[in-house]
Formats: C-alpha cells, sequence, structure tokens
C-alpha cells in the first residue's frame, strides 16, 4: 500500500522517519560517469499521518540546493544523514503534500555495519545496492521497508552507457551525446529495493516462462551468460507453480563487468557479479535464490528487519525447491544437509529476531529454510503450497510479520503452525530434525 504510515525500524535507528508515508518518487537524475557527479530533481509526494509543521527525509553526502513544497520555497537543513524541511503550513493527516527537493554532489556508498550499501562506482560505471538502508545515497526518501511507494525513475548519462532500473522501460532517447532512459515502477516498492545500473551493457531481450525480461552485460560477456542463465525461465516456470504468478510486468537480470562478493535482488530485476556468470552453472543456486524474492521480500515485502527470515528464509528454500525440480537432490536431503552443518555452528541466535549485527548471517537463511521444511513435512505437500501461494496473493504488494505468515498458514493449512514453528523461530537451541 503506497502512502501507508511509516516508523524508524530498530534495526536501523538512524534511517525512516515518523509522521508521514510517501505515495510516490518521481526522480529526475543526471549522472556523469568519468567525474562521478550526479544532480538530481525529486519530486516527493508525500501522506501525512499527523499534523507537522516540518518532513524528515534521509539523505546521505548529497546537498539539497532547493526545495519547493506544493510549489512555494521551503526553508531546509541538512545534517550527516537528514534532510528536514519547514512547511509553509502545518500538515493536514491524509492530504497529499508534493516536495521538490533539487540536489547534487557525487554520491558514495554509506558504510555500515554490514558494509558499503548505496550508489558505487564500478570500473566503468556504477550501481546501487542499497538492502537495507543504502537508498539515500542517491535519492531523499523516507528509507523504511515497511513504506512501499511507486517509482517514476530518469536517467541521463553518457551515450556509450546503458541503464537498467527497476520498473519498466517507457522511454530512451538522445541527444548531444547523453541518453536519456524513463523507468516506472507502478508496484509498491520500498527504497532498498529501488536501483539504478549503469554500464556499457547490451540489453538482450528474453521471455521467460511468459514473462518478458532483459539480460544485460557486456558484449564479451554474452556466451556466458546465455549458459549461466539459461535457466531462468525454467526457474520461472517453477515458481510460478508454487509460488502463484509473477509478482511483476518484467525481470531483469544485469551482469556487472566487475565482480561482486555476492548478488542482490531490487524490485524486478537482479544484479550479479561476473564471477557469478562463469559459464558452468556455478551459481545457479544463487541464480534461483534472487528470483524468488521476488515473491519473498520484494512483492510481500517486511514490516520490520527483524522479520528478514521471512525475505532470506523463503528465498533459501526456493534454491531446495528447484533442486528437487530440476532433478537434484530433493528439499527434505538438503535441508538435512544444512542441518547437519548447523549443528556445529554456534547456537546463539534468534532467528525471529536475530539483531542488526546478525540479521544477515548465514544462519537465519537455513534456520528459516528449515522451518519452512518443518512446516511442509507437517502439513504435506499439497496444503504447504496452498499456504505458499495464499501467502504471496493476500500478501501481494504489502508488507508482513511473522505473526501475519503465522496466522495465514495455520489458517490455510488447518494446522496448528505456531507450536511448530517456534523452536525454529524464537529458541536459540537447534531443533531436531522431526519429520526425520
Amino acid at each position: 500500500m503506497t502512502g501507508s504510515a511509516a516508523t524508524t525500524d530498530g534495526y536501523t535507528p538512524e534511517s525512516g522517519n515518523d509522521g508521514y508515508g510517501v505515495r510516490s518518487y518521481d526522480l529526475e537524475i543526471g549522472y556523469r560517469v568519468a567525474t562521478n557527479r550526479l544532480d538530481g530533481v525529486a519530486t516527493i509526494t508525500v501522506v501525512p499521518t499527523e499534523a507537522r509543521s516540518t518532513l524528515v527525509f534521509d539523505l546521505l553526502r548529497l546537498r539539497a540546493a532547493k526545495v519547493r513544497v506544493d510549489g512555494h520555497k521551503a526553508r531546509h537543513a541538512q545534517s550527516a544523514t537528514k534532510l528536514t524541511v519547514t512547511l509553509p503550513d502545518v500538515t493536514v493527516p491524509g492530504e497529499p503534500v508534493e516536495v521538490v527537493v533539487e540536489y547534487s554532489g557525487p554520491p558514495a556508498p554509506r558504510r555500515t555495519r554490514w558494509g558499503t550499501l548505496g550508489w558505487e562506482e564500478l570500473t566503468d560505471g556504477a550501481l546501487v545496492a542499497s538492502q537495507p538502508n543504502g537508498a539515500p545515497t542517491w535519492f531523499p526518501c523516507n528509507d523504511d521497508p515497511a513504506d512501499k511507494a511507486t517509482y517514476r525513475v530518469q536517467v541521463t548519462t553518457e551515450q556509450p552507457y546503458a541503464v537498467v532500473a527497476h520498473g519498466e522501460l517507457t522511454d530512451r532517447h538522445t541527444r548531444s551525446g547523453r541518453t536519456t532512459w524513463v523507468y516506472e515502477q507502478p508496484e509498491p516498492t520500498a527504497s532498498y529495493l529501488a536501483t539504478v545500473q549503469i554500464g556499457r551493457y547490451e540489453l538482450v531481450p528474453v521471455v521467460l516462462a511468459g514473462v518478458p525480461g532483459v539480460f544485460a552485460g557486456v558484449p564479451a560477456m554474452r556466451s556466458r551468460i546465455g549458459r549461466d542463465f539459461g535457466e531462468v525461465a525454467d526457474m520461472m516456470a517453477c515458481f510460478v507453480e508454487r509460488f502463484g504468478p509473477y509478482p511483476f510486468a518484467s525481470y531483469s537480470v544485469v551482469v556487472t563487468d566487475d565482480d561482486l562478493e555476492i548478488p542482490l535482488e531490487a524490485q524486478g530485476l537482479a544484479i550479479f557479479g561476473a564471477n557469478h556468470a562463469d559459464g558452468a552453472g556455478g551459481s545457479r543456486r544463487l541464480i534461483a535464490h534472487e528470483l524468488a524474492h521476488q515473491w519473498f521480500g520484494n512483492s510481500v515485502g517486511l514490516t520490520t528487519w527483524r522479520d528478514i527470515w521471512l525475505n532470506e528464509g523463503f528465498a533459501c528454500y526456493a534454491e531446495w525447491i528447484w533442486s528437487e525440480a530440476s532433478g537434484g537432490p530433493p528439499a527434505a536431503s538438503l535441508a538435512a544437509r544444512a542441518h547437519a552443518r548447523l549443528l556445529e555452528a554456534p547456537q546463539d541466535i534468534v532467528v525471529g529476531d536475530p539483531g542488526p549485527d546478525l540479521m544477515f548471517d548465514d544462519r537465519v537463511y537455513k534456520r528459516g529454510a528449515l522451518a519452512v521444511q518443518a512446516l511442509r513435512s507437517a502439513v504435506g505437500d499439497d496444503a504447504f503450497f496452498d499456504v505458499m501461494r495464499a501467502w504471496t496473493a493476500e500478501y501481494r504488494h504489502h508488507v508482513a510479520t511473522s505473526a501475519d505468515f503465522v496466522a495465514l498458514a495455520t489458517r490455510v493449512s488447518g494446522h496448528p503452525v505456531g507450536p511448530l514453528l517456534r523452536p525454529w523461530l524464537d529458541e536459540r537451541a537447534l531443533p531436531p530434525l522431526s519429520w526425520r
């Protein structure tokens, strides 16, 4: 739901702002690759949830020059991480307000406990990798995972470069050696899933089990990309059958010319490094994982980061589903292997609330997937996949919590899911493989 009320998340307390939800972002960005210079105009339509005389946005490293509110000049102040706008009039709850921010500077990633996040220069281009709070490195926003909005993103850069952003490409034109690319994303999108990818890419149209898409990469990698990502159409068909309709208009894959430590998902696309396209299928597990995030994490989003297992546990389990669907080991066997490895790891994590330091720990991913396998074993395949499809349908383009999942799974399966999942999610000790 766009324009919904947002509150700061306890895992990223420095991000997100109270008092409003964002309905839409319209971003016009000019970027020069050679000098790493960004000039932007952000038109943000917010819906106040309370009477406010100021609105606060997240913005890092880039400086706001001018601000207008509903067409009128507005005073603003900026700290290292926040942009505060003084409003001409006190807001009326429910009545939209349009804020236009002109800003510029050399974008740089944000340094966090999880590494550097946000806008980052490549050897020849740029990428955006924002999870969980890197979005304000390239536009002013309410950087809260629960505050989803629609997007229009217009990027102008040097002609040799292609731009891939979240949403559908609706216009492209070249003038005086610079090309403007326009993408529109009507589906509600969390700020951390908004993205811009810039490189000397060729854009190859593909059809993935009826879903249109693009494979973007440098021409020299064309054959490797074709071999490594040739299974995406079959993965799409597999996941549509098991999880329900693909939730966006298209799915694109970007393979950078640089190596990346890990691949990452964005709304309607995924980004991989050159090292993930080895030409020998070495990343098929990761490819399935990132595709699954379109259902789990992107369409069905998180209310707060403490429930990140809903994203990563389900995407990890989708890897196991793809394995059994494509002739590999069944999910139960892969679960047993993961369980054996977890028995050797420290058992000092609560998957349902791991804390910010451990939210991306592999144990969250694997124990989350084991919880999903426990559910499947308890209720049987028919009821289990009914739960999966109901989850992605009822919370499509919304946000949810672990409690929401337990309630839905209990209702759909007719099984008391809360006691079943509690040891996996709420206790430190690793439960036994009861389904064995």
